[in-house]
């Protein structure tokens, strides 16, 4: 049965994680929000849950469901070998993806500093300020770090963990993908010294399945309702 994937219908978001692991595994989904009814359905699923989500995403196979961004790719790594099958190896990419997922939050944060509640108009000072320590500390501290694992890889800078690609390289492909529409200038200023970042983001942007999948309508598009966000006074 095709697994049944749980997530907002109009923004990427941490559910874009996911989506590419599931396309570049080939496995057959039902992206289940963006079908007629399908939030009803999924917010039936967590009020009647046993183990109910906290919140979106989650992933339904069969009578297992799984939450949390970083536990859905450790789930689909083992199954579909978007990760190494030896303990040390899987471990190594979900430390990557715990990480990603830290970066991530930061993103976000960047334009809605003090409260997810709140507007960004009504916290655009705060986001001034957060976005500057973001763009000048943050994304180069973050990028560094992974350029530095491409570097140690002992099977070649190719990928972040071992000679073929995992979901951790999926992940990082779309960090730069969201921080490139949010933060251009100091995206592209940060990509001019980190080559092999750069080299891996177009490597997976040519990999079969995942280019259908960038030009299928299955793709959202980036807008100001998701993690990544283009404000352009807060990208200098």
């Amino acid at each position: 049965m095709p697994y049944e994937f749980y997530y907002w219908p109009t923004i990427q978001g941490r559910g874009e994680f996911v989506r590419l692991a599931l396309e570049e595994a080939g496995a057959e989904y039902v992206d289940v929000a963006r079908r007629p009814k399908g939030m009803g359905a999924m917010t039936r699923l967590m009020d009647s849950a046993e183990k109910p989500p906290f919140a979106p995403p989650f992933l339904k196979d069969g009578d297992t469901i799984v939450a949390q961004t970083a536990a859905i790719l450790l789930y689909l790594g083992a199954w579909h070998g978007l990760a190494p099958k030896d303990p040390e190896g899987g471990l190594w990419t979900h430390q990557i993806q715990l990480t990603i997922s830290d970066f991530v939050a930061e993103a976000h944060d960047s334009h809605h500093p003090v409260g997810v509640g709140l507007y960004y108009e009504d916290q655009k000072e705060e986001a001034r300020r957060r976005a500057e320590e973001f763009r000048e500390s943050r994304i180069p501290k973050f990028l560094t770090w992974f350029e530095t694992i491409l570097a140690r890889n002992p099977e070649g800078p190719a990928h972040l963990v071992g000679g073929r690609p995992t979901y951790a390289d999926l992940s990082l492909f779309q960090v730069v993908e969201g921080l490139s529409y949010a933060f251009p200038k100091a995206t592209g200023r940060a990509l001019k010294k980190l080559p092999k970042i750069a080299a891996l983001h177009d490597s997976v942007m040519e990999r079969p399945r995942i280019r259908a999948y960038l030009a299928s309508p299955r793709r959202i598009p980036f807008n100001e309702d998701g993690i990544f966000r283009h404000y352009p006074e807060l990208d200098q």
